[in-house]
């Protein structure tokens, strides 16, 4: 009688298994966060994608996703992420946590700066960042450490009815003490400016991004203009300055 009864208890939990491992994500749909929508989903739980992705009001194409089951047992939710928008994407193995706490590995990323996805720029700003990343570690909306190269090119500056040129750039961030705020190396690749500074990704969450400017062969006088503003330049023909803001 006993073995009758762990046979039937075996046999239980091996189809209740098969069961979550198979299961239909179209059945789960309902316990989406109320600012998640997908016009369409295919796939299970743990590997399934969702075609017409709205966030927060923000429209993607899809999103597909392979996850670790075992990784629930950590109290975490982890695995292979994909995100498009047109020809723009982010894809990276990710790791989530309650509280806030987000961890990013071999992140990927390229895609237009668009404030309906980054609020926190500037909406006279444009361009495309690409992103190479080692790794990335996010707790309560702040970046406590990363590392890995940020570039962003074909920046320009629309106020007034003009465009004003920027240029492209680099951000490097090398690995760093994960106890103390991040640094990122700042400096220009082409365009009519010559930069090098830093960004520091600051607690609160914010940032202070500092460093040293210079007019470049190819920039236009209003851009030498605007850069007068900043005071007086030193032997180089550079000009210090500063931003800092928080989110």
């Amino acid at each position: 009688m006993k073995r009758g009864i762990w046979i039937t208890l075996l046999a239980i939990l091996a189809f209740a298994a098969i069961l979550i491992a198979r299961l239909p994500v179209s059945w789960v749909a309902g316990f989406f966060p109320k600012d998640v929508t997908c016009t369409e989903l295919s796939g299970t739980v743990w590997d399934g994608s969702c075609a017409g992705l709205v966030a927060q009001n923000v429209r993607f194409d899809s999103a597909s996703w392979q996850l670790r089951p075992f990784a629930l047992f950590g109290g975490k939710l982890a695995g292979y992420i994909e995100v498009t928008r047109g020809a723009s994407y982010a894809r990276g193995d990710i790791e989530a946590k309650s509280g806030g706490t987000l961890t990013a590995h071999d992140l990927q990323a390229d895609m237009p700066l668009d404030p309906t996805l980054i609020p926190q720029l500037p909406r006279d700003l444009s361009g495309v960042v690409r992103a190479n990343l080692e790794s990335i570690h996010i707790e309560k909306n702040a970046i406590t450490s990363v590392k890995g190269l940020v570039e962003a090119h074909e920046l320009v500056q629309t106020s007034g009815g003009q465009r004003l040129m920027l240029g492209d750039y680099s951000l490097t961030f090398p690995q760093a003490d994960p106890s103390k705020e991040p640094v990122g190396q700042l400096r220009s690749l082409s365009g009519p400016l010559m930069v090098e500074g830093t960004l520091r990704l600051t607690r609160e969450p914010g940032f202070v991004l500092e460093g040293l400017v210079a007019p470049g062969p190819e920039a236009s006088p209003q851009l030498v203009k605007e850069l007068s503003y900043l005071g007086s330049p030193d032997a180089q023909g550079r000009r210090p300055f500063s931003v800092a803001a928080t989110f």
